[in-house]
């Protein structure tokens, strides 16, 4: 039996045939999802609500100039005006607040850096998220900044949890997801249908992030898996904007978000005191202000070895398929590639080199 909101559902009593079988309802699963359904294909989701999700965990900070460098996110000027004409219509769409643009300042850490980004604002890739070049400490006194910053355009953040709850019930409310654990074992493939307990389907889309790891599918893909952890915090007055240097402080539903670390090594999805040390330590170089720690939490992220997303068909079954590997960066890049997926599936478009599953075989 499976658990869906308060009732039960017997799977053995689900005869449906769905074009599509998707497992996991993260950033990956409910774009590619959302994509599918608009162009008229239907799906059946599998989301363990029980289960660790890297995308509930995460800061969701949409952020156009990232890294030490400060340089132009990969794709920017692609993905930035279709992730926010793609959550906006999904707003509209649920009925639900869960996509916020806000500015982002971060504070420049030598005058060199300042006359670097006076001339590289006016650049064509540069200009469309740059709001201005701030020449001087700023007078709130909320952050280190004697060389003045740079205030961006074109960023904010998704709030992950309204938006993937907001996903969920709708997907439930039209009969396309049960709240079930995928077992892997009870998938089959018969003749040129994908057969899981009594649903059919033309395929089946893993969506499920580090979790695909511990399938047998897929396993020619080079997983990188990065654990992340994030601080809680509260600030008093809530800022009105994002800052970010050495770590990100984001104002978020009355209390602030900073993030985040790093770490290869240790996987499991336990917070640790040395990651909370190593984000507050970074935070108390840049803040000014007096804080409180309200929560901590820990999330491992899907990347890979290239750090580019991973998507299309198994060089060994063309009904198996994956949307994978969104890293650090999925809030940015599951629209635009949720819909490039989706256009290969159904119009056999093709997938662009650098993110297409193929590329490790």
């Amino acid at each position: 039996m499976i658990q869906s909101r308060g009732f039960n559902i017997n799977t053995q009593n689900l005869k449906q045939e769905y074009d599509y079988i998707i497992v996991g309802q993260g950033l990956a699963g409910s774009c590619l999802a959302l994509e599918l359904m608009e162009k008229g294909k239907t799906v059946m989701v599998f989301n363990d609500s029980n289960g660790n999700s890297s995308s509930r965990v995460a800061g969701g900070l949409i952020n156009p100039i990232t890294g030490r460098k400060m340089v132009l996110t990969w794709r920017a000027n692609q993905l930035f005006p279709f992730l926010k004409r793609f959550y906006r219509n999904t707003e509209r769409k649920l009925g639900t607040k869960f996509y916020h643009e806000i500015p982002i300042y971060r504070p420049f850490i030598s005058v060199e850096e300042q006359n670097e980004w006076q001339g590289k604002s006016a650049e064509t890739n540069y200009n469309p998220f740059v709001k201005k070049v701030v020449t001087k400490s700023e007078k709130e006194q909320v952050v280190v900044d004697p060389f003045g910053g740079l205030l961006l355009n074109g960023s904010g953040y998704l709030d992950t949890i309204i938006f993937l709850e907001a996903v969920n019930s709708w997907l439930e409310k039209d009969g396309m997801l049960v709240n079930e654990k995928f077992d892997f074992d009870s998938l089959n493939f018969i003749d040129d249908e994908v057969v899981y307990k009594n649903i059919k389907a033309k395929k089946v889309i893993f969506c499920n992030g580090v979790e695909i790891i511990q399938s047998n599918y897929f396993k020619e893909v080079k997983f990188r898996p990065v654990k992340g952890e994030v601080l809680k915090i509260a600030i008093s007055p809530t800022l009105n904007k994002v800052y970010n240097r050495g770590v990100f402080i984001m104002p978020r539903n009355g209390s602030h978000t900073v993030g985040s670390n790093y770490n290869h090594k240790d996987l499991s999805w336990e917070k640790t005191e040395k990651a909370r040390a190593e984000i507050e330590v970074k935070l108390q170089l840049l803040l000014l202000k007096e804080y409180k720690i309200l929560d901590h939490k820990a999330g491992v992220r899907p990347s890979v070895s290239d750090r580019r997303p991973v998507l299309g068909s198994s060089s060994k079954n063309e009904q198996l398929i994956i949307f994978n590997g969104l890293g650090t960066k999925g809030v940015s890049l599951a629209p635009f590639f949720a819909n490039q997926l989706a256009n290969n599936l159904i119009n056999g478009t093709e997938i662009e080199k650098e993110v297409n599953v193929n590329r490790f075989y």
